[in-house]
């Protein structure tokens, strides 16, 4: 039975930061029918064994490791199929690609890399591993945005809206001293500071929703909020590789936060904007149609536990990692915000995002 516990995958957590706490173990615990949580690492004994305790209810074994002997273990523990990478962006992906290269499938946090230069290296050493049997390790990616409903279900509806004519992605972000990722000093000295952290999100949606790729970019970028590290706003105007244009304005931190994106077509529109419904936080979908009506459906954040179930479930298959999750799709996001730093360093000039 998949409630034996016995039969079920067993995963590890590398990382015990914000973020592992507060999303993966709760959303490890929702598919604790699914997968066992058997380890959890960090870089001290104490934030091991701080993190494992939020675990206890619903895995009552789990191990705490720590150092480089914890990591060592992990690699060398047979009956641990998979880990989860939930560390600083800066050393995410050597951690990644050694686990891979122990013969684990791995989910690695956003974002991919800290620039194209260090993920086209990063894929040149996972191309270079030997299919060995059983299976190749997958090497995924969380990102999140790719598996939110509201997403999955609006790109569905970009087939009614006719040609494309425009596009807006509108952030207005609030990270200020009351988040808790405003003091997080990977993030602060991170290439493009909180640009490219939280703005592969918003490609990722953008990608997602719009099924063409950014071909190239034009932006102005500024540091105005001195709490922030540079550039803390950035405005791009891009060109899809199937002509239509589209603006993205960008402010890490506003007074009035607004997250959306919206796509104008012939025959009608498409527009996602995070809200709140019934206490629940998630996208609120608008799709106009051209006879005038205009149909609203609320989709809740579920993003998280969805994109682990498919990893669990590509973990146990040893196939490749769902498309959606594939390491080259976050690639692909940090090359277009990459461009867009890059256009902003040459006072707006064009710049060809990298493909991959």
């Amino acid at each position: 039975m998949a409630g034996d516990g016995e039969l079920l995958p067993r995963i590890a957590v590398v990382g015990a930061g914000i973020f592992a706490r507060t999303q993966y173990i709760p959303r490890l615990r929702e598919i604790s029918h699914l997968v066992v949580l058997k380890a959890i690492w960090s870089r001290t004994q104490e934030s091991a064994e701080a993190a494992a305790e939020l675990a206890r209810d619903f895995a009552p074994g789990i191990e705490c490791k720590w150092g480089d002997a914890g990591l060592e273990e992990i690699m060398g523990d047979p009956s641990i199929l998979g880990v989860a990478v939930v560390l600083a962006g800066q050393v995410q992906v050597e951690l990644s690609l050694k686990m891979l290269k122990a013969g684990k499938h791995v989910i690695q946090e956003k974002p991919a890399s800290g620039s194209t230069t260090e993920a086209e290296t990063a894929l040149s050493v996972y191309n270079s591993f030997p299919n060995k049997l059983p299976y190749k390790p997958i090497w995924a990616l969380g990102e999140n945005y790719r598996f939110e409903p509201a997403f999955v279900e609006s790109s569905k509806l970009m087939n009614d809206i006719g040609d494309m004519m425009n596009i807006q992605v509108i952030v207005e972000g609030s990270m200020n001293s009351s988040n808790p990722y405003f003091n997080s000093s990977w993030r602060r000295n991170f290439v493009g500071g909180f640009i490219l952290d939280m703005g592969v999100h918003f490609i990722a949606g953008l990608r997602m929703l719009v099924g063409s790729e950014v071909a190239t970019v034009s932006s102005i970028s500024r540091h105005v909020d001195t709490d922030l590290p540079p550039p803390d706003n950035i405005c791009s105007l891009f060109q899809l590789e199937n002509g239509c244009a589209g603006v993205l304005v960008f402010a890490v931190n506003s007074r009035s936060p607004k997250i959306l994106w919206r796509v104008d077509g012939t025959k009608g529109t498409v527009q996602i904007e995070r809200g709140v419904d019934g206490g629940k936080h998630g996208y609120q979908v608008l799709f106009s149609k051209e006879s005038g009506e205009c149909q609203k459906t609320f989709y809740p954040f579920c993003g998280v536990h969805e994109e682990l179930k498919a990893f669990v479930h590509d973990m146990v298959q040893a196939s490749k990692a769902e498309p959606r999750s594939s390491y080259v799709e976050g690639a692909r996001d940090v090359a277009v915000l990459e461009a867009m730093l890059e256009s902003s360093t040459k006072q707006g000039a064009m710049v060809q995002v990298k493909k991959f």
